[in-house]
């Protein structure tokens, strides 16, 4: 699908599709958005050539999961941002790659599949945007974008609450392979998120042609989208420590459980290994044995075996380890 959105140097706006090209062609001061969504690969570089794009920066938008990144070229500027098709509280999420190209007066999008960023931006924000210029369209998808993961991540907070509640009353092993699920899945947004702060804290020290921090507004921009990723990045830097402290937590737990059933079995056994000896003892078959001709030896001797035991169980008693 190819959507477009032109601005003309008189102020207005027209949608449509490839038919728009001609009339930003002819029109010097106009801008340009054009968004291609699941286009044939082949459609999409034919597209990008005739717009002048750079070979390198269309194989590194064509390229799978190509990891988040920014570079200039001489007629535009390339992004490539990790965006997101569905998130939900049990951060479970759809990452989409989106592929920038931006210039003084166009903007191209390339996504494979339905950007929710890319879409409500079309359809609201990008008419007012794409007048002042067109990245101010580019870094508003990346900002509202990142609101979306803000989003699903603070109603994975109280997930995690909830959770942590539930550990403590009754910890079970089914629920701590969910923590664990969900620490795997905080540590592959954690990274996302470094590589968005690593483009954006680019976008501030260095003055890109085509993103000049010159333009307070665009330096306004750019300092926006750093502190919302700044901030994804904290929250799931600190959700991913609190699932460690529960995981810690739960194994605390069982290693107590584990040594309070060992010290009773410890303390059954060593109840039981002077009875064991003695009865080794008399369980010998020689034939001189004092005790052998003594008519109450076996009463005497049960008799003791019993004391041994009352007394070993009432030291443990009283020592407090049982």
């Amino acid at each position: 699908m190819i959507r477009t959105l032109l601005v003309t140097a008189d102020g207005q706006f027209h949608t449509g599709n490839e038919e728009l090209i001609a009339r930003w062609r002819d029109d010097p001061d106009s801008h340009i958005w054009i968004d291609l969504q699941g286009e044939p690969m082949a459609r999409e570089r034919a597209l990008l050539e005739e717009f002048g794009c750079h070979p390198m920066a269309i194989n590194d938008a064509h390229r799978e999961r190509h990891p988040p990144k920014i570079e200039e070229f001489e007629s535009h500027t390339l992004v490539i941002y990790r965006g997101i098709s569905s998130f939900d509280a049990e951060l479970n999420y759809q990452p989409q790659q989106i592929s920038f190209f931006i210039s003084d007066r166009y903007l191209i999008s390339l996504h494979p599949g339905m950007a929710m960023s890319v879409d409500r931006l079309f359809e609201h924000e990008g008419k007012p945007l794409l007048r002042i210029s067109p990245e101010h369209v580019a870094l508003k998808i990346m900002y509202i974008s990142a609101g979306f993961y803000l989003d699903g991540l603070l109603e994975f907070e109280t997930q995690l609450s909830d959770l942590e509640d539930e550990l403590q009353e009754a910890g079970t092993d089914k629920l701590m392979r969910r923590i664990i699920s969900y620490r795997s899945r905080l540590v592959k947004m954690r990274r996302i998120f470094n590589y968005h702060q690593g483009i954006t804290r680019e976008l501030i020290a260095y003055d890109y042609r085509h993103l000049s921090r010159e333009n307070a507004e665009t330096l306004h921009a750019i300092n926006d989208v750093y502190e919302r990723f700044e901030r994804l990045y904290s929250l799931t830097q600190m959700y991913y420590d609190i699932c460690g402290d529960l995981i810690d937590g739960y194994i605390s737990i069982s290693s107590h459980q584990l040594n309070n059933t060992m010290r009773i079995l410890t303390v059954i056994t060593a109840i039981f290994v002077p009875l064991t000896f003695i009865v080794g003892i008399y369980g010998m078959n020689f034939e001189h044995m004092p005790e052998l001709g003594f008519k109450y030896a076996y009463f005497v001797v049960l008799a003791l075996m019993f004391g041994i035991g009352v007394g070993l169980t009432w030291i443990f008693r009283r020592k407090g380890w049982i």
